[in-house]
């Protein structure tokens, strides 16, 4: 294996305690060491590996893993150039089954290093087509089988004497993927209590005199109350701001579990380096500038010393837990201690979020600036603020995705015990990227992360100020059961400026039963109007007020309440409060209220109640309008069970395979599949493709019309040739064709525009009628495959009436994709006519998620027009594009 191949194949993984460990592939030059490995293992640990003892068991242990052969993968482990693990299998150069080989250095079992290497290893077997491992173990081998059967992979067991054979299954399901979940997350949690809950931290950097961001954060550590020991480390000082300085981190009378590095550039890599030697397991970096060079040595140090990294070019980090009182930032003021997490791309957004949440009084739990965000990133956050026991609100700005697979997954798991919110960061193009495709057009950067974002169950908002209106309310109220909210104003004009918010946020504005009007009208003073709004008049008391309120609260008719107060002569004149009798009757009461103050100053307050909660107050109706609407959201993602990815019945994947591997062979660089190649890809997925017939000459063409309509029937003729991909633009498309006549007149009308581009024509008879639809995949580096679904036919780019999602599918998915689009009534039977074939509809996009996830190499699809009726679903145009790929496996445990 060269350079470069060795590098692309070596990876950094956490294990159970959280240190790093390297996995790579095993080479020549690492026999000794691997011969070693067995050597030292204590004769029990060799006979339990190799049935006995043997003074060469070693030695050709260490042959068989480093001699390349045909069937046989070695990775091995190793943690600052010592390997401590390895790993093997062999098909024995034929078939879909391997015997697998582990081996862990003595001292180090436990730690989880057996599991991840053959985590990694079930990854690459895959990749190869391997779908089982066998393993044979002594019986008494206890730790082995265990490790077997916590794998989360389907495993069976049959002894034979004293040994026992293991059969494990490939399959990669739902317990496997939640099995890794566990592990990863606990390995995260470990790696990360150095940086969030270190006993010691030493800033590099701090300057003697004002003005350096080193001496800033220094400041902020020592003024915070930092409660374990702190550090300097700067060769000119031996105190600065009271706090003990040494020349080098070495130099220091312990090592710092943290250490903050605030030193120029050029010298962030020796600085890395330097605790890396003295056992540092966390940096944070909030030095800007780095150029590639100094980032990649800085990463090295980082992995080799298995220290994990919060930025370069960050703000810091903080943890408000009183018993650590931890702020490593230079934000102008310490954090307000609170629940909830925040974790920011951008110093200046986590500087306003910090303010904000603790203006709010919402606070912060822990915070990261995570900066350029080479190591530590959201996931990791979120998987921190899932295990802390004080994070119940987890707020995100992330301008980038290094895994947005494994985010989704994370983000799944983690927003159903608490809201996630999101900025939507970059969500405007330049313009649409220049793209041949109708999909590739369509999937814009704003498309998919909102398709992510939706599936995983994430808040997201458009602003830093919707953020934190959205955050008050969830963190004060509770979540409303549907979306029928009921407005109480003092002023007519306000109950508008709230109706139309809510109307344009997606909220149901329900009108009072009459047992609720003859209610209200009992409390309320006379001339209040009772609708929706109930306009309770300038008049209203703030006792009539709050028993307004509980009234509609008990209803069973109403999800939320806005109240919209302005401030009157009437009220002040009388001492009445209106907001407080807002606040003593929300109380703990089971639906959410929000409050609109068109006169506040603030655009959200979060306002105290006579119960243990607060309500939120808005400036605007809008602001409120939209919190609810999230909340409504929130609440329906959580109501609704888990997704599952349906069965499908007919696929052939390795005949997709075959058809790939044949096409790479002829076109090495990638391409558009032509039609014939297209229909046997659709064919290995079951996807509906409409009648066809390819022909080359006229007379075939008269042939094809007549096997395919009669002589009679009407067909259409689509020009094809390499590199065309809009056939009615380039007006190649011959439709309503009736007998032989018109049928050669077509084709020597192609044959003549398109002279020495023209290969052939694709005959089918002309569809009936019915809804013409849009879909598509385009393969995203970065996210992985994403299916799209839309309106269809020449109105495709221009009323660009599509949504989208990531596949793989879920049942849930996919009626998503059916429901979002405008068009969606159409397909449901609108205006008295049949549905179409909707079954079909959900199939044929299972079918595109399910081939778009086996085949990476599979760059864009796009089927259009899908034609759907009451009696069926077809694609009348389909084109493929393949791109040499390689699959990733984004579930498998790796740091960035």
């Amino acid at each position: 294996m060269t350079d470069e191949a060795l590098s692309r194949a070596t990876v950094h993984s956490l294990l159970v305690d959280g240190s790093t460990v390297c996995i790579r592939p095993v080479e020549a030059g690492d026999h000794d060491q691997l011969q070693g490995l067995y050597e030292e293992m204590s004769p029990e640990n060799l006979r339990l590996r190799f049935f006995g003892v043997s003074r060469r068991s070693a030695e050709m242990a260490a042959d068989r893993a480093c001699r390349p052969q045909s069937g046989h993968r070695a990775l091995l482990a190793e943690t600052k150039g010592l390997v401590i693990g390895l790993a093997e299998y062999d098909t024995g150069g034929t078939g879909t089954a391997a015997d697998i080989f582990i081996a862990v250095a003595d001292g180090l079992h436990h730690r989880g290093v057996g599991t991840l290497l053959v985590e990694h290893l079930v990854s690459a077997a895959r990749a190869e087509g391997i779908t089982t491992f066998m393993a044979d173990a002594l019986s008494e081998n206890h730790e082995v089988l265990r490790l077997f059967a916590d794998l989360g992979l389907r495993t069976a067991r049959r002894f034979e004497g004293p040994e026992t054979r293991c059969t494990i299954e490939l399959d990669e399901d739902e317990n496997y993927l939640s099995a890794i979940d566990a592990r990863g997350r606990a390995a995260d949690v470990a790696s990360l209590e150095p940086l969030l809950r270190p006993d010691a931290v030493a800033v590099v950097g701090a300057g003697r005199t004002p003005g350096s961001v080193g001496r800033a954060i220094l400041h902020h550590l020592h003024a915070g109350g930092f409660t374990r020991r702190l550090f300097a480390v700067n060769p000119s000082a031996t105190s600065i701001l009271g706090v003990p300085s040494y020349p080098s981190v070495s130099a220091l009378p312990r090592t710092p579990d943290l250490v903050v590095v605030a030193v120029p550039a050029a010298a962030v890599p020796a600085t890395a380096e330097e605790c890396g030697k003295a056992g540092v397991r966390a940096l944070t970096v909030v030095t800007a500038g780095l150029d590639p060079a100094q980032v990649e040595a800085l990463m090295t140090a980082c992995r080799t010393y298995g220290m994990r990294l919060v930025g370069p070019n960050c703000l810091g980090v903080s943890n408000t837990d009183p018993e650590l009182s931890l702020d490593a930032t230079f934000a102008a003021d310490h954090p307000r201690p609170g629940t909830a997490g925040v974790a920011v791309q951008s110093g200046g957004v986590g500087i306003a979020l910090l303010d904000g949440l603790s203006r709010l009084g919402i606070g912060v739990s822990t915070f990261a600036s995570l900066g350029d965000k080479f190591d530590v990133s959201g996931n990791d956050m979120l998987q921190w603020w899932e295990s802390d026991g004080r994070t119940d609100l987890a707020l995100l700005h992330l301008e980038s995705f290094g895994n947005p697979r494994a985010f989704s997954r994370t983000a799944r798991r983690v927003t159903r015990r608490m809201p996630v919110l999101t900025v939507d960061a970059g969500r405007t193009d330049a313009g649409r990227r220049a793209a041949a495709s109708h999909t590739a057009a369509a999937a814009t950067l704003t498309m998919t992360r909102g398709a992510l974002f939706t599936q995983a169950g994430i808040t997201a908002t458009r602003s830093v100020g919707e953020l934190l209106e959205v955050a008050a309310l969830l963190h004060s109220q509770p979540l409303p059961t549907g979306s029928r909210v009921a407005i109480v104003t003092n002023a007519g004009g306000a109950g508008v400026l709230a109706a139309d918010a809510c109307a344009e946020a997606g909220l149901t504005l329900p009108m009072p039963t009459p047992e609720l009007v003859d209610d209200l009208l009992a409390v309320l003073p006379e001339g209040a109007a009772v609708g929706n709004p109930v306009d309770a008049t300038a008049a209203v008391t703030e006792e009539q007020l709050k028993e307004c309120l509980d009234r509609i609260t008990r209803h069973a008719g109403v999800d939320a309440v806005l109240v919209a107060l302005v401030p009157t002569a009437v009220a002040a004149a009388t001492g009445d409060d209106l907001v407080r009798a807002v606040t003593h009757a929300t109380g703990n009461g089971p639906k959410p209220i929000a409050v609109v103050r068109l006169e506040q100053a603030l655009s959200v307050e979060l306002l105290p109640t006579v119960g243990n909660r607060t309500v939120p107050a808005y400036a605007e109706p809008q602001a409120a309008a939209r919190a609810l609407a999230h909340a409504v959201h929130r609440a329906a993602w959580i109501a609704r069970p888990a997704g599952a990815i349906p069965d499908l019945d007919g696929i052939d994947t390795a005949r997709a395979h075959t058809v790939v591997e044949a096409y790479f062979d002829a076109n090495p660089d990638g391409g558009w599949l032509d039609p014939r190649q297209c229909a046997e890809l659709l064919d290995c997925y079951g996807i509906p493709l409409s009648v066809w017939a390819w022909v080359d000459t006229e007379d075939g063409a008269v042939l094809a019309a007549e096997r395919l309509c009669g002589a009679d029937g009407r067909v259409v003729m689509k020009g094809y040739w390499p590199g065309l991909l809009h056939k009615s633009e380039q007006h190649a498309v011959q439709l309503d064709l009736r007998g032989e006549p018109q049928v050669r007149a077509a084709f020597r009308d192609l044959e003549t525009r398109f002279a020495g581009l023209l290969t052939g024509v694709v005959m089918q008879p002309l569809a009936e009628r019915g809804t013409e639809l849009f879909a598509g995949v385009v393969q995203d580096q970065v996210f992985g495959p994403l299916v799209l679904f839309g309106l269809g036919g020449t109105a495709t780019g221009i009323l660009a009436d599509q949504t989208a999602r990531l596949a793989p599918l879920t049942d849930h998915d996919v009626h998503d994709l059916i429901t979002a689009p405008r068009c969606a009534p159409i397909l449901f039977g609108a205006h008295g006519s049949r549905p179409v074939d909707l079954e079909g509809l959900e199939q044929l996009l299972l079918r595109l998620s399910r081939m778009a996830n086996d085949l990476p190499q599979l760059a864009e699809t796009d089927f259009n027009p899908v034609l759907a009726a009451p009696g069926g679903v077809s694609v009348l145009d389909a084109r493929v594009r393949l791109l040499p790929r390689r699959a990733q496996d984004p579930y498998l445990r790796q740091l960035r």
